[in-house]
């Protein structure tokens, strides 16, 4: 395994051991939930919008060590973002993540979540680290519909 690799997979198992904005929100916070019946992951998403902001959020995560890694990382990179931000950085991760040629969104913007990118080799293993991205899509249409979220299913 290369020195990057190595890299990689630290910060993958950093946010996997020590995920980012655990718990819950209380009410009135969104919650939107997610699945993923073939290996098991399971993902709640409490987000709370003010002005345009994703002003706070919590993630309750049950799964393997990429979807819960996934979704430390996505929680790190949207705290804070317009939600404008928050649809580049879906767009630009998603295509990370389902294109042969990667994206062409900065290594900056993406920070360590161009550490996924790895996970490509492993097809089976790609809905789980889209698995956290996908429910976030599900809550910001509920946003902009305001209509209660859906349960997310990846199958």
């Amino acid at each position: 395994m290369s020195a990057v690799e190595d890299l990689y997979r630290e910060i993958i198992l950093d946010h996997y051991k020590n995920p980012r904005y655990k718990g819950e929100l209380p009410l009135p916070a969104l919650k939107v939930e997610g699945a993923n019946p073939l290996c098991g992951d399971q993902l709640s998403l409490y987000l709370e919008v003010r002005e345009g902001k994703i002003h706070e959020l919590r993630i309750r995560t049950l799964g393997c060590s990429i979807s819960q890694a996934s979704a430390s990382m996505m929680a790190e990179a949207i705290k804070g973002k317009e939600l404008k931000e928050v649809e580049e950085l879906i767009e630009g991760f998603k295509e990370m993540m389902l294109n042969k040629n990667g994206t062409s969104m900065s290594a900056e913007k993406l920070g360590d979540l161009e550490t996924l990118q790895g996970v490509k080799k492993y097809p089976v293993r790609i809905k789980c680290a889209l698995l956290p991205w996908n429910t976030l899509i599900e809550a910001l249409k509920s946003i902009k519909s305001q209509k209660p979220a859906e349960r997310v299913v990846m199958e």
